[in-house]
């Protein structure tokens, strides 16, 4: 028995409005959005009276996903301060490849988008970056070098 694909990544948001136009000015795609509650989110979560806002994107080749949720109750878990170092244990981020990431850092800024050291060259290979974006998620962003 093997995985079929892997169907998306999940980010628990504050303010989902920003993450949304975050996500959108990237350059994913808005999928829709929803409520969900009752027994089944309560069962899948492990917590009592979920009530949570999702919204899905999806990138423009079709092959990923990021699930936006902003709980309305249970209240949100603040993690900490928004502006955690990357080496925090459990801390992650997503990384997209992008065609010109001088331009997507640019895009971004106007949305929080704050790159957390600078833009880098590895090898003859990428131009790489960690930028945090509203509530403090941790984006990469990776530019092939041809």
């Amino acid at each position: 028995m093997a995985i079929e694909r892997m169907d998306n990544v999940g980010i628990v948001v504050q303010d989902m409005d920003a993450a949304v136009a975050f996500f959108t000015e990237l350059g994913l795609e808005l999928e829709g959005r929803t409520r969900i509650e009752g027994p089944v989110a309560d069962e899948c979560t492990g917590l009592d009276g979920v009530r949570c806002d999702i919204a899905m994107l999806r990138t423009p080749d079709g092959h990923s996903r990021l699930e936006l949720a902003k709980y309305l109750s249970p209240a949100v878990i603040s993690g900490g301060p928004g502006n955690r170092p990357h080496n925090i244990a459990g801390t992650h981020r997503v990384m997209f490849a992008v065609d010109d990431i001088q331009d997507t850092v640019t895009r971004l800024r106007p949305h929080g988008g704050e790159v957390l050291g600078k833009i880098a060259q590895f090898q003859d290979s990428y131009l790489l970056c960690y930028l945090r974006g509203p509530d403090g998620i941790i984006v990469g962003l990776a530019q092939e070098l041809h």
